[in-house]
């Protein structure tokens, strides 16, 4: 088997996981979008008006252009086997007889055989005339620095967006289920002010919806510009034609923006941040995961089973964490390489060096492990189930947490030392209801502090299960979709979270 003998996980014990990150970020997908790239911008050529003179005997008709087309819409496995033989080996049917070393050229050449063989059709005859339009006044780059950001914008928007709001749309369900669950707090790893379990999941909500709208807002943007980013090739061409038009025009209906100023390549800024935007939400989710680890630990959440797995091959009694731990783990192989690729790709030397090229054909690897993280977050908290009882005892096991209520209180009340009496009171003793019920007997009868009977009730009523403050869980996931999404992005995520509605409604 392929996946037994695989270098990396990703292509190895992942790889079912994995089939629509392959669809963007394979060898095959790359050549794929490749020749994409090529045919539209020599269908743009094709379509000038006025014609180049060169071409104008080939009319750009609709038959035509669905069999340009063709040839990047069905693209299969032999095609892109006809590219690395031309690549690597030579003599591959049409091909040149020699090994290009180059990957683009062999693209090229693939593009200019099918061309070779579609002249053979009725009214096709003319296209070998013109086959050396193909890839007109290029670099490589032009082609790389559009199917990079293509590759990318179309992943986020069918794969990573709706994955992601799948483990949203569990988050926002759980945080509404448990928004009236109290919860004991934790700072510094030490009891603190009560809260609610559902406002705490809702906190990881609100961070990584206010993240997305960030990655939503960056550019995604293409370098088409020729070997220094200036045209030249064009213009000593065609020297009366708009190619800065012409250009931007082609690029703008690939679903890009045309840098207008560059060197030989992208400067691959905005891929930069889009990388770190990603890798924010990663580090977010990982926050996530060891919080739920804890809670787990704790005994607050137990996980639910299925037959026939084992949790421990040792200790047959055990249920492990493992999908957060799995998920933190690859969440963070990803961040480590999404580091790398926003911090180098946008350095070249001068006018360009070829680092960028094998560092960017890695786009794919943190991006697999990324989804790998979220299935395996999103199985994790499928098994959850809260354990209401125990987050209870826990909670009601630490009536200390009264403590900043009732000096509250009495600050209302100009008590002095508030602070100060409930500090000698409550901090490194043992605290418990029966404790907090003497200290308020003790105020009620107090010789100087003189509090109503309304205030010394208002004390009484107090406890840790409803000192819990305010949480209002907001707009639906469905409406923040609506409103702060792309368009583009907004229908696959939308019925990404219908899914996962009816997913949880499903299992419960």
């Amino acid at each position: 088997s392929t996946q037994l003998h695989a270098i990396g996980p990703l292509d190895g014990r992942y790889r079912n996981r994995l089939q629509q990150v392959s669809d963007h970020f394979s060898e095959f997908a790359y050549i794929k979008y490749r020749v994409h790239v090529e045919i539209e911008y020599f269908i743009a050529l094709l379509s000038m008006q006025p014609p180049l003179p060169q071409l104008a005997e080939v009319q750009p008709s609709p038959t035509l252009l669905e069999k340009l087309r063709g040839i990047y819409l069905n693209f299969a496995d032999k095609d892109a086997e006809w590219v690395k033989q031309t690549e690597f080996k030579g003599g591959a049917e049409g091909g040149p007889p020699l090994a290009t070393n180059h990957d683009v050229k062999a693209v090229e050449y693939f593009i200019k055989w099918r061309l070779t063989q579609m002249s053979s059709e009725p009214g096709m005859e003319k296209l070998t005339k013109v086959k050396e339009f193909v890839h007109f006044g290029l670099t490589s780059q032009d082609i790389n620095n559009t199917c990079y950001p293509l590759m990318i914008l179309n992943f986020y928007r069918s794969v990573y967006l709706p994955k992601l709001a799948q483990v949203l749309c569990v988050l926002d369900s759980y945080a509404r289920r448990w928004a009236d669950v109290p919860l004991l707090a934790r700072t510094h790893g030490q009891p603190a002010s009560p809260t609610r379990m559902g406002k705490e999941i809702m906190v990881f909500v609100h961070r990584i919806k206010s993240q997305v709208e960030n990655l939503e807002s960056v550019p995604h943007c293409s370098k088409f510009g020729g070997a220094t980013g200036n045209l030249n090739a064009h213009k000593v061409a065609y020297p009366d034609r708009d190619w800065i038009a012409f250009c931007n025009a082609l690029i703008d209906g690939l679903g890009l923006q045309r840098l207008q100023c560059t060197t030989q390549i992208e400067h691959y800024d905005n891929m930069a941040a889009l990388f770190d935007g990603t890798r924010r939400i990663n580090v977010i989710l990982i926050d996530l995961a060891r919080d739920i680890w804890t809670y787990i630990s704790q005994g607050l959440f137990k996980q639910k089973t299925k037959a026939g797995e084992i949790g421990s091959s040792a200790m047959p009694h055990k249920v492990n964490p493992i999908d957060f731990e799995n998920a933190e783990g690859n969440f963070g192989i990803a961040n480590a390489i999404l580091e790398h690729l926003s911090n180098k790709l946008p350095i070249s030397r001068l006018q360009r060096d070829l680092t960028d090229s094998t560092v960017s054909r890695n786009v794919g690897v943190p991006l697999g492990h990324t989804m790998v993280a979220l299935d395996s977050m999103l199985k994790g908290l499928g098994k959850l189930l809260l354990d209401e009882a125990a987050v209870s005892a826990d909670l009601n096991g630490h009536w200390e947490v009264t403590a900043e209520a009732i000096q509250t209180v009495l600050r209302r009340e100009q008590v002095d030392g508030a602070y100060e009496l409930l500090k000698e009171e409550t901090r490194g003793a043992a605290v418990t209801q029966e404790s907090i019920t003497r200290f308020i007997d003790k105020l009620e009868k107090h010789d100087t502090i003189k509090l109503g009977a309304d205030v010394i009730a208002s004390l009484r009523a107090i406890s840790p299960s409803n000192y819990v403050g305010f949480f209002e869980p907001g707009e639906a996931l469905e409406k923040w979709a609506e409103s702060k999404l792309s368009a583009k992005s907004r229908k696959a995520v939308l019925e990404a979270i219908v899914s996962q509605r009816e997913a949880l409604a499903s299992s419960q």
